[in-house]
């Protein structure tokens, strides 16, 4: 589990690219303080499995899955990316929770300067839009970040200058791909909700109809 709270920017020293997955090998610094084989660091939001650890670097296996969700396949070399360790049991919980799995890609549609923070607006899929929630927390590229307006077709966040200084959102520009991942809470609330013998995904629906029969209106 992590907290989306970046510990630092890594660089993307290179990338070995198999049939459908992928190593990658990152230079960081401070996320190699204690990290041993096996552990988890996220990257830019995906969590990954260090398979190999050398001065200054380490490599992790980027499996298919995670390649189809994330900005991870967008990668070049020389690229940054936002880097944070598995949280600690006692640790502070400075952001939310995030699990480090990616729900999609979101594009970034507009970038606004407001005094001394940036609105950073995203075009996401419909269907993830239930999942984001006016004043709750989503995860772009790894960040912990305050919902601060929803659309059918997007969300907005606001970024103050240390989230500028401390990440690699704000170099990004507009059409460029991040990583999104929603409160996984609203995931586990649906998926309690609206079980039923025999379930699919795709029959998950709440709507109207589904609350004022359930007594919630």
């Amino acid at each position: 589990m992590f907290t989306g709270i970046i510990e630092e920017t890594g660089r993307v020293r290179n990338i070995k690219n198999g049939a459908s997955s992928s190593v990658i090998t990152i230079e960081a610094k401070t996320v190699l303080d204690e990290t041993k084989l096996g552990d988890s660091i996220a990257v830019n939001g995906a969590c990954l499995t260090v398979v190999k650890i050398s001065d200054g670097y380490f490599d992790a296996d980027v499996m298919a899955e995670t390649l189809r969700r994330s900005n991870l396949k967008r990668l070049k070399k020389g690229d940054f990316v936002n880097l944070e360790r598995a949280m600690k049991a006692g640790g502070r919980f400075g952001g939310h929770i995030v699990s480090g799995h990616i729900d999609t890609e979101g594009i970034i549609s507009g970038l606004k300067k407001e005094d001394n923070a940036v609105w950073v607006t995203l075009a996401c899929p419909r269907e993830i839009m239930k999942y984001v929630v006016m004043k709750g927390s989503a995860a772009i590229d790894g960040i912990s970040l305050t919902v601060a307006d929803v659309t059918e077709t997007g969300f907005s966040v606001s970024v103050i200058p240390h989230t500028n200084r401390e990440t690699t959102l704000l170099s990004k520009k507009t059409g460029d791909f991040v990583n999104v991942e929603c409160d996984v809470l609203s995931k586990y609330v649906e998926t309690i909700l609206t079980f039923k013998e025999n379930y699919k995904p795709e029959d998950t629906r709440i709507d109207m109809n589904f609350l004022t029969k359930n007594g919630f209106i």
